[in-house]
Order: structure tokens, then C-alpha cells, then sequence
């Protein structure tokens, strides 16, 4: 794992490595239904993953703009990690979006 510019908080295998890697490659090149299907498949083998449902939230409120969906992965992250501060930030940016 030493490919890898960061710290391995939540303990990931090398696959989910990879994998949230090429998710984020896919997001960055516009290949949006790609990384959708990906990350979907991702969180059916790890429903409690963070950073699966950090990305799944930054899909759909950044790129499809499907706010009340970005928000349910949000409030999924803080149910499992209360103090994740960037995910309150987040849900907090698209609960204004939604409202409109």
C-alpha cells in the first residue's frame, strides 16, 4: 500500500485501493456512469465504507446534481462517523440546494 499517498484509516484492502482509485480517475475524466457503477458495486460488498459513501455523495451532488441523494450518502457517513466534518460540510452545502 505504499503506492498510495495517504494514510489507510479505514483499513482498506488493496482492491478497494484500487478500485476508489479508478472511481476517482473516472470522476476526473467525466466518466460519470463508470464511476457510478463502480462505486455501486463497491458498496454492495462494503455498505459501512466511508469513503465509498463519501464519493457516492460527491457523484450525485457535484456531477448529476441530485442533491437529496448526495444527502442520504452524507447522513449515512455521519451515522457511522459522527465527528466526519468534511460530510457535515457537504450535506450541509446540498440540504441549501435542495430547498430550491
Amino acid at each position: 500500500m505504499s503506492d498510495h499517498p495517504f494514510h489507510n484509516i479505514y483499513n482498506l484492502s488493496d482492491m478497494q485501493l484500487e478500485q476508489l482509485e479508478m472511481a476517482e480517475e473516472m470522476l476526473e475524466f467525466q466518466r460519470l456512469s463508470a464511476a457510478e457503477k463502480l462505486l455501486l458495486e463497491m458498496l454492495e460488498n462494503s455498505p459501512e465504507c466511508i469513503p465509498i459513501l463519501n464519493n457516492l455523495g460527491v457523484l450525485y451532488g457535484k456531477y448529476f446534481m441530485e442533491y437529496e441523494k448526495a444527502i442520504s450518502y452524507y447522513n449515512m457517513v455521519l451515522k457511522l462517523e459522527p465527528s466526519n466534518e468534511w460530510a457535515r460540510n457537504e450535506r450541509r452545502r446540498y440540504e441549501r440546494y435542495s430547498t430550491y
